[in-house]
């Protein structure tokens, strides 16, 4: 179930590479650093599925920085990345969202714990319906 976990964020990371890369193919990044930001970028894709924790920092700075780099992109972030870094990422997230991460991997660990499957995006969506929604 873990390697499920890291793949779905593995899949968002790849998924974020591409709008970098079309952010700079669009020319719309005027300094060479762009490509060293990328070299790190695929650092990373190729260290955390071998090393996921030391592999975190790494990936805390990545994000963060998109924020500050990119601010006109930062709104593609999945929000799943901000989680799953943790750390200063976690500036970039609300309170209420953070609290509802916290159930999603309470509920997350507590189907690990027993053996049961878990589909993040399923739980994710239904932790997000209001009260009343899931009294039906």
């Amino acid at each position: 179930m873990a390697s499920a976990y890291l793949d779905h964020h593995l899949a968002l990371l790849a998924h974020l590479r591409g709008i970098l890369v079309a952010l700079g193919e669009a020319e719309q990044i005027l300094d060479d650093s762009h490509a060293l930001y990328l070299e790190r970028f695929d650092e990373l894709l190729s260290q955390l599925p071998d090393d996921t924790e030391a592999s975190l920092y790494l990936g805390q700075d990545l994000i963060s920085q998109i924020f500050q780099r990119y601010p006109q992109i930062a709104h593609l972030v999945p929000r799943d990345l901000l989680w799953f870094f943790g750390g200063d990422c976690l500036h970039f997230m609300p309170d209420e969202e953070i609290e509802l991460y916290q159930r999603l991997d309470e509920r997350r660990f507590e189907a690990e714990q027993n053996d049961e499957p878990f589909d993040w995006n399923q739980e994710k969506q239904l932790l997000a319906l209001p009260a009343q929604s899931s009294k039906h």
